[in-house]
């Protein structure tokens, strides 16, 4: 791992997520830019001394060194988004698979750049994209693609947050510090940070594509650097409109994600905090409400389910969707085996570049004081 220390937010998140299938195990560390922080992290995650490291520069240097099968086979990187793109490209050019939290880099210029050296190395590479972990999105997914709701038309997807409602940034906060920072977040505040899942969100669940966008961004919280809230008005490539809400000064909500896709025949209607229900709306029918381990009954739900019907199965669980479906294609591939459809389920690069572009554009749109639709990826 690069970042993920015991004073880390995301990081045991990761490592639980990955080691839930036994597919995954860590074998070294820089944990933080602190090295006393990096050491005593290590050390309570009983890796040996010298597989603790202080900087990621000296890990990938001396891990390509070691015998194949003893040293580290791929590397996540959890660190703020102005350390993304550096480590990534050291990996790949040290002969390492990359597992990167979104959004995938700083900049739109190191996305492309990112997509070069891993089209140059052929190595793997992971986005984790959440919320396209779990099984009910990924049973959506198979109806939608099918045609069962016919041609789609319309899509809402949102995500409301209120833990940044007062400025937590002045307070000490550490996650709110570097979010609301521009210098380590990017261009983008809220829309970088929780904007980017839900705009995959609804490009993952429906396979279409935002061709343009209209928006509003707003800073509520007096004398904070970047977007706290916004809204955007979307164009998919099929001719579907959509509205996509973002925010995260909504007091009192937690991560109440939410996605209805609506075609000609019926639509679709998911929420993050009720994850194992999928309510399915049929015109002239009655409502169906499927449900995890009982009647989604499609083959790439039950790849991802894990526990019996009835049981809790979640955040964690989605995110472990993740590092499992790559580490089984790393496995393939590795053992000269064509990944299946089902292993290569994850997002890859390809998302990292239009979550990078859905923020160029939505801040090109969002602080225009005309409104105007902008083409996805240019700026006005």
């Amino acid at each position: 791992m690069v970042g993920g220390g015991t004073d880390a937010f995301i990081g045991a998140v990761h490592r639980l997520a990955a080691f839930m299938d036994n597919q995954i195990e860590l074998v070294c560390g820089c944990f933080s830019i602190n090295p006393e922080v990096s050491k005593s992290s290590g050390k309570l995650y009983f890796l040996p001394e010298e597989r603790i490291y202080t900087t990621y520069q000296e890990m990938f240097e001396k891990e390509s060194k070691l015998p194949e099968g003893e040293r580290m086979d791929f590397v996540t990187i959890v660190t703020p988004n102005f350390v993304h793109f550096d480590p990534a490209v050291m990996a790949l050019d040290h002969g390492f698979h990359v597992v990167l939290d979104k959004p995938m880099t700083f900049t739109l210029e190191e996305a492309y750049k990112l997509k070069e050296k891993l089209d140059e190395t052929g190595l793997t590479f992971a986005l984790t994209h959440t919320y396209s972990g779990y099984p009910a999105v990924k049973h959506a997914r198979k109806m939608i693609a099918d045609g069962q709701l016919g041609k789609i038309r319309k899509i809402f997807v949102e995500y409301p947050q209120g833990w940044l409602s007062s400025k937590l940034e002045d307070t000490g906060n550490a996650q709110a510090s570097w979010r609301t920072d521009p210098k380590r977040s990017g261009k983008a505040g809220c829309m970088g940070d929780i904007g980017t899942h839900v705009h995959h969100l609804a490009e993952y669940m429906t396979g279409l594509k935002v061709t343009e966008l209209c928006a509003e961004l707003n800073v509520f919280v007096p004398n904070r650097l970047l977007d706290d809230d916004g809204a955007a008005f979307l164009r998919f490539d099929n001719g579907a409109k959509g509205v996509l809400m973002a925010t995260q000064i909504a007091a009192g909500e937690e991560n109440a994600i939410r996605i209805r896709v609506y075609g000609d025949k019926g639509g679709i209607d998911w929420e993050q905090m009720e994850p194992n229900t999928l309510r399915v709306k049929w015109l002239g029918q009655p409502m169906q409400v499927l449900r995890v381990g009982t009647s989604l009954d499609s083959a790439v739900a039950a790849h991802n389910t894990r526990v019996p019907g009835g049981h809790p199965e979640g955040y964690l669980e989605a995110f472990a969707n993740i590092y499992r479906n790559f580490a089984l294609t790393v496995r393939a591939r590795a053992n000269g085996e064509e990944p299946t459809p089902e292993m290569l389920d994850f997002p890859g690069v390809d998302d990292g570049i239009r979550g990078m572009q859905f923020i160029e554009t939505v801040v090109s749109a969002g602080y225009n004081d005309e409104v105007k639709w902008v083409k996805f990826g240019e700026t006005i």
